[in-house]
């Protein structure tokens, strides 16, 4: 059974905070709330959750499209490789914000993900789950949970959420509604900037 977590964005409780990365850490699986749709997220370091989250989607681990949730640019060298200036300021312009940046990955990263030549970076403007991964010291692996109704592809009710997903993870976040937009994801490893798929982030920013 989940336990369902309120947490404030404008101020998210430290010692709340310290509860879920303290869970993170030994493989627990979360819901929580970012600048676009709630993810559902486990430690980039802990296999077992890896293969629990990729179980709950229904992947293979070394096939999945994971984004990498990280705290801020610092991490970046943690699991990409060295980018052009241009790129950067890509970077640097547009996040914290509703983007998923497609970068080359490096050697650094996690067994799970070695096959990998690309990784997919988010840097959300939101303070509770920038707050999970400062506390965590790595970036939390997440994907978007999405909803079978055919009319609203994401719930953004965390009651609901806890409802669907009880069974299925330890924790759910309660940071207020979500949206139902995901993020726009932005392909920086080709020649010229690719827009993967068009959401919250204006495309224009290229």
């Amino acid at each position: 059974m989940a336990e369902l977590i309120r947490i404030y964005e404008e101020n998210p409780n430290p010692k709340e905070i310290q509860k879920v990365v303290k869970a993170l850490r030994a493989g627990a699986l979360i819901i929580y709330p970012t600048d676009t749709v709630y993810g559902l997220g486990c430690d980039i370091t802990n296999t077992a959750a890896l293969e629990k989250i990729a179980q709950v989607r229904g992947v293979k681990l070394e096939k999945a499209n994971f984004s990498f949730i990280c705290e801020d640019l610092s991490n970046l060298s943690d699991y990409v490789r060295q980018i052009d200036t241009q790129t950067f300021k890509i970077l640097k312009r547009n996040l914290p914000g509703p983007y998923t940046f497609i970068l080359p990955g490096n050697n650094n990263l996690p067994s799970a993900f070695k096959k990998k030549k690309t990784v997919g970076i988010r840097i959300p403007d939101n303070n509770i789950c920038r707050a999970l991964v400062a506390g965590l010291g790595n970036p939390i692996v997440s994907t978007s949970i999405r909803d079978d109704d055919e009319v609203l592809e994401y719930t953004t009710d965390p009651e609901l959420i806890l409802e669907k997903w009880d069974h299925l993870v330890d924790f759910v976040i309660d940071g207020g509604y979500g949206d139902n937009i995901p993020s726009t994801v932005i392909d920086l490893t080709t020649p010229e900037p690719e827009v993967i798929r068009e959401g919250k982030g204006s495309v224009e920013i290229l």
